[in-house]
C-alpha cells in the first residue's frame, strides 16, 4: 500500500525518479508521483504522459504475471483426464495428516513421490513423517505446561496446532517436489482408507502412550469430558 502523504514530502527531483524507465517502484507509486508533480504545477507534454502511462501499464502487467506465477505454484492440478498419472490427492493427504498425524500423511505422499520416481523426496518425507511424532510428543506437553486451559477449543488445542504444523510441512513438501503444473488423477481411495483405519486402530490402542498427543484422541477425550 502506497502512502500518498509520504510521497508528498519528497522533492520534485526525488519524485521524478519514479517516472524514469525501469524504475523499481510499484505502479501505484508511479501514478501518485505523477499526480503530485502535476499538482505542483509541473507541465507534462502529451508524449511524456503517454510514456508514463506505458510505464504504469507495463508495471501492472508485470505484477499480474507475478501473481499468476505465484498462484500456479500453489495450485492443485487435479484433473479427470484419463491419461494423467494417478496420485493420492493433496487435500486428502493434508486432512489425514491433521486428523491422524504425519505418519499416514507421509506414507501417502511418499508413495506419490515414488510413483513420480523422486526417491530422495520420498525418503525425506518418510523420515519426517515418522520422526515428527517424537517432536509432537515433546511439543504438546510443553504447550500444555505453558498455557493451561479449562475447556476445549481449536485455538486452545496444542494437539491441533502441532498436527496442523505437521500437515503444513507435508503440503510444502508437495509444492517443493511435485513438478509444477503436473496434472494428475485421484488414485484409488482404498489404500488411504486402509492406512487410515490402521492408524486409527493404533491411536485407540495407543501402545506405550505414543499417540497420546494425537489430535483425534485429544478431541475424543475432550468430548467425553464435556458430555460427562
Amino acid at each position: 500500500m502506497v502512502n500518498r502523504n509520504v510521497l508528498k514530502k519528497l522533492s520534485g527531483n526525488e519524485l521524478e525518479k519514479y517516472l524514469k524507465e525501469d524504475n523499481r517502484f510499484v505502479p501505484q507509486a508511479v501514478q501518485i508521483a505523477f499526480e503530485i508533480l502535476e499538482e505542483r504545477g509541473k507541465h507534462f507534454s502529451d508524449a511524456d504522459k503517454l510514456r508514463i502511462q506505458k510505464i504504469i501499464i507495463k508495471k501492472k502487467d508485470t505484477e499480474e504475471q507475478k501473481k499468476i506465477k505465484e498462484q500456479e505454484v500453489w495450485k492443485d492440478y487435479i484433473t479427470e483426464d484419463p491419461n494423467a498419472i494417478r496420485l493420492f490427492p493433496r487435500e486428502l493427504i493434508v486432512i489425514i495428516a491433521v486428523l491422524l498425524g504425519t505418519i499416514p500423511g507421509s506414507i501417502l505422499l511418499g508413495l506419490n513421490f515414488i510413483k513420480l520416481k523422486k526417491y530422495f523426496p520420498a525418503l525425506l518425507t518418510f523420515i519426517f513423517g515418522f520422526s515428527f511424532l517424537l517432536l509432537q510428543n515433546l511439543i504438546v506437553p510443553f504447550l500444555y505446561d505453558s498455557n493451561s486451559r479449562n475447556f476445549y477449543t481449536y485455538k486452545k488445542s496444542p494437539e491441533f496446532f502441532v498436527s496442523a504444523v505437521g500437515a503444513l510441512v507435508l503440503f510444502l513438501l508437495w509444492v517443493a517436489f511435485v513438478p509444477k503444473k503436473l496434472p494428475y488423477r485421484a488414485a484409488s481411495y482404498i489404500i488411504p482408507l486402509v492406512i487410515s483405519l490402521g492408524m486409527i486402530a493404533l491411536i485407540i490402542i495407543n501402545p506405550n502412550g505414543w499417540f497420546s498427543t494425537n489430535f483425534l484422541l485429544s478431541f475424543g477425550r475432550n468430548l467425553k469430558f464435556i458430555f460427562s
